[in-house]
């Protein structure tokens, strides 16, 4: 790890940046006048020499889309490959800042330069905000050195992107990592094929939570909108309904059509352990593919990354069961 000589501050939107309207808060662009009011009323503080950019419109992370997610994975590359910065910080709502954070932790493999997220659950003029506390802590730590690769901080804390999971909607402490057990085959090397400047497109994916009483039909329905990508949100250590043999057999249909179905644990500290139970055994003979211990924003970050780059069914589960950048291995 070494310190950053060069940085550039990416700034999305977010509460971070909003501001009060009729309609509630909004998004509000020209955050860069905030900061370097800021910084200049605080003239001790110590900062890397920075740059600027914003993507416009600054939106609200709740409207937050694959498309935004490859709009900032080609300004975060830009960033480094043509303003030659050695480090780039995210400024992103938290609503789908953990989404984000993943899904980049995929899109940007072999980018070789830390990349930070960060965000406030409240906005930077408003009293209490948690807004300059989160930026500054993350520069701070961007000028003592991160570790290539993207990560999250809030709270405090420098999170791993793609294990992160917000979990509070009232605490200024919202976000941490989930502690899921992960046992992944680590990558020896990063194949050209998952490489950074890999160009990926949109994916039609989904994500279902297993619950009693779910019905074939209803898993029909979805799988049958052209959906290339399931992660199926399983019980425990990934079991689910093995005695419907009409919904077991949904899936089989799909995964014959070329689907990915992943499965991952619906448990917060849970992980996918199919040989376990019979359960699991029934739903892995159908076609699933274990997630291990990844959460449901690497899961679908992941499995974008991987569909998004064009690769085949069977090439996407051979990665899907491989750690790439510590999703599922510790």
């Amino acid at each position: 790890m070494s310190a950053t000589d060069r940085l550039m501050i990416l700034y999305s939107g977010g509460t971070i940046g909003m501001q009060a309207s009729a309609q509630g808060l909004v998004p509000a662009a020209g955050f860069d006048v905030r900061l370097r009011a800021r910084l200049a009323s605080e003239p001790q503080r110590e900062v890397p020499a920075w740059h600027y950019r914003e993507l416009l419109p600054p939106i609200d992370s709740a409207n937050m889309t694959q498309r935004h997610w490859l709009a900032l994975c080609d300004a975060i590359v830009a960033a480094v490959e043509e303003d030659g910065c050695d480090a780039v910080l995210l400024l992103h709502g938290t609503d789908t800042l953990a989404y984000s954070a993943a899904a980049l932790s995929f899109l940007l493999l072999g980018l070789g330069v830390p990349v930070v997220l960060t965000g406030a659950m409240r906005p930077a003029d408003a009293p209490g905000s948690d807004a300059w506390d989160n930026l500054f802590g993350a520069l701070d730590a961007l000028a003592q050195g991160v570790a290539p690769g993207v990560h999250l901080y809030f709270g405090g804390r420098l999170l791993h992107g793609a294990r992160a999971g917000k979990l509070g909607s009232a605490t200024l402490e919202a976000f941490a990592e989930l502690p899921r057990q992960r046992h992944g085959e680590r990558v020896a090397a990063l194949p050209a094929e998952l490489d950074y400047r890999r160009i990926r497109r949109p994916v039609n994916l989904a994500v279902l939570p297993l619950f009693p009483g779910l019905q074939a039909a209803q898993l029909r329905a979805l799988l049958g909108s052209g959906v290339q990508g399931l992660v199926l949100e399983c019980y425990g250590s990934g079991t689910g309904p093995s005695d419907d043999t009409e919904l077991l057999e949904v899936l089989r249909e799909a995964r014959r059509r070329g689907t990915v179905l992943l499965a991952i644990s619906q448990c917060p500290h849970g992980h996918v352990a199919f040989g376990v139970y019979a359960a699991g055994n029934a739903l892995r003979d159908a076609g699933l593919v274990g997630g291990d211990g990844m959460t449901r924003e690497a899961a679908l970050g992941k499995l974008f990354a991987l569909l998004g780059a064009g690769l085949s069914a069977d090439e996407a589960e051979y990665w899907l069961a491989r750690d790439l950048c510590g999703e599922c291995a510790d």
